[in-house]
């Protein structure tokens, strides 16, 4: 569940010297599930805009405020899909791009993931055509979808409703036919189970009193070991966090049983530091394919929940002896930090 963001780009403090590159977080004030990916040299970036799909393309990505934008696609009016287009995603799978994206017709109920593809090496230039619908039999409520190839197969995760009542999202997984075609069923790999998942009252007469939240999965893989990290609890809270499953089987990422679940958040905020509510991130390498970095966005101040004031900040990780990353506590704003390298 999500909340409108603001639509406006901002500046954001790149510091350079003779030495080195710096900046310094949030990279926008405003941005809320922010994705990035990187392509021939360059870094392409996006986030929930509300309206529309906007891409940026930089080779810098501490200069997002500088960067090359478009927007790629607006929806037609009066459609399934024309409001509340949130968490769009760019993947270049086959040779072609392609934006998944969740969106509604202004009922949230009615939140479907769709899916745009572009044949033209840079997504900024071609058409985007749109491809529709991308959903299971079930075709219930989905956001956040973000897809991931493993093994030579391509499978898409995303947030969704066991049926069709608000009340609890959870993480499902499937296989993909082609970059916008569903194969098979829908299984469930995680539901908001442990107490720092269940943080969700609301005070808002449009949806149920309480809603426990599982939202925003993310494939992380380190050699042979994957993960996926997730955010938890409702955005609305300061207490949104990134939880882990880490996938212990063979090969059939399909068995549920196969993913375990970290019993204590991986991400969350630091009240030391001034970061409250930070989730639905993504993940890059650097250029030089060194440096691991997760991209997220957080508030600023407590109790400012799912709105406009949501930015997006990126922070280097490691990672710990036994494989599963380390990243750390988000960092405060206007720490100066090295660029990717």
């Amino acid at each position: 569940m999500k909340y409108a963001v603001s639509t406006l780009c901002f500046t954001v403090l790149v510091l350079v010297t003779a030495a080195q590159q710096t900046f310094t977080n949030p990279l926008l004030p405003a941005g809320a599930d922010p994705w990035v990916i990187q392509k021939d040299g360059f870094y392409y970036y996006t986030h929930t805009l509300g309206n529309k799909l906007v891409i940026w393309k930089t080779k810098n990505i501490a200069e997002i405020d500088k960067a090359v934008f478009k927007t790629v696609w607006v929806p037609p009016d009066s459609t399934l899909y024309s409001k509340q287009i949130w968490a769009p995603e760019l993947h270049f799978l086959k040779g072609k791009w392609y934006m998944y994206f969740a969106a509604d017709d202004g009922k949230n109920a009615n939140h479907r993931l769709y899916v745009i593809e572009n044949s033209s090496p840079d997504p900024l230039q071609g058409d985007w055509i749109f491809k529709g619908q991308i959903s299971d039999k079930t075709n219930k409520w989905a956001i956040d979808g973000s897809v991931f190839k493993y093994r030579g197969k391509h499978y898409i995760t995303w947030s969704g409703w066991e049926g069709d009542t608000n009340g609890r999202q959870d993480i499902y997984i499937a296989k993909l036919k082609n970059p916008w075609t569903i194969k098979g069923a829908r299984v469930r790999i995680s539901s908001p189970v442990l107490p720092w998942e269940k943080i969700g009252d609301l005070n808002d007469a449009n949806n149920p009193p309480h809603v426990d939240v599982n939202e925003g999965p993310q494939f992380l893989a380190n050699d042979k070991k994957l993960f996926l990290v997730y955010s938890a609890s409702g955005c609305w809270t300061d207490q949104y966090a990134l939880g882990m499953l880490q996938f212990t089987g063979k090969r059939n990422l399909l068995d549920s049983s196969a993913w375990h679940k970290s019993t204590e958040p991986v991400f969350k905020q630091s009240v030391s530091n001034k970061v409250y509510a930070p989730g639905h991130n993504s993940f890059f390498k650097s250029a030089s394919g060194k440096e691991d970095w997760i991209l997220y966005h957080a508030n600023a101040q407590p109790g400012q929940g799912c709105g406009r004031n949501r930015s997006p900040r990126a922070q280097k990780f490691s990672w710990n002896a036994d494989g599963t990353p380390n990243f750390g506590q988000p960092v405060k704003a206007g720490e100066v930090l090295q660029i990717p390298e």
